[in-house]
């Protein structure tokens, strides 16, 4: 694996990540560009170092990034004292995000661009809008 692809790999999974983080950030949402870049880069980092760096088990390190993506999705879910609920929608797309930054990661350019294409449609819905 030469530099030049990893570092194509980690500036594209930066560029996903902003594409979903300017739509929260467009929606008025706390976490946007930075964020999300963030959460899609370091995902493709660690799957990276995961199957290039510790090649006897490498789905160790890749399970771990869920792992890690629920705590940082704890932290965002607020219950207000009104009985609602916010951050739902950030936490999930934070989770998503790390999946997409391990299939760049893993080389799976074209799923990880589908799935942002997807996540960013739908996104775009306003939730109270669909059902009522």
């Amino acid at each position: 694996m030469n530099l030049v692809l990893l570092s194509s790999y980690l500036l594209l999974s930066a560029v996903l990540g902003g594409i979903i983080g300017w739509q929260r950030h467009h929606m008025g949402k706390n976490a946007g560009f930075r964020t999300f870049s963030l959460v899609s880069f370091g995902a493709t980092l660690y799957t990276l170092l995961s199957v290039y760096g510790f090649t006897a088990e490498p789905s160790r390190v890749a399970a771990q990034i869920l792992t890690g993506i629920g705590f940082i999705g704890a932290g965002i879910i607020m219950h207000k004292r009104d009985n609602t609920v916010d951050g739902l929608t950030t936490a999930a797309s934070f989770w998503a995000m790390a999946a997409i930054g391990m299939a760049v990661g893993l080389g799976w350019v074209a799923l990880a661009v589908m799935a942002t294409v997807i996540m960013f449609v739908l996104l775009s819905f306003p939730d109270k809008e669909i059902f009522r």
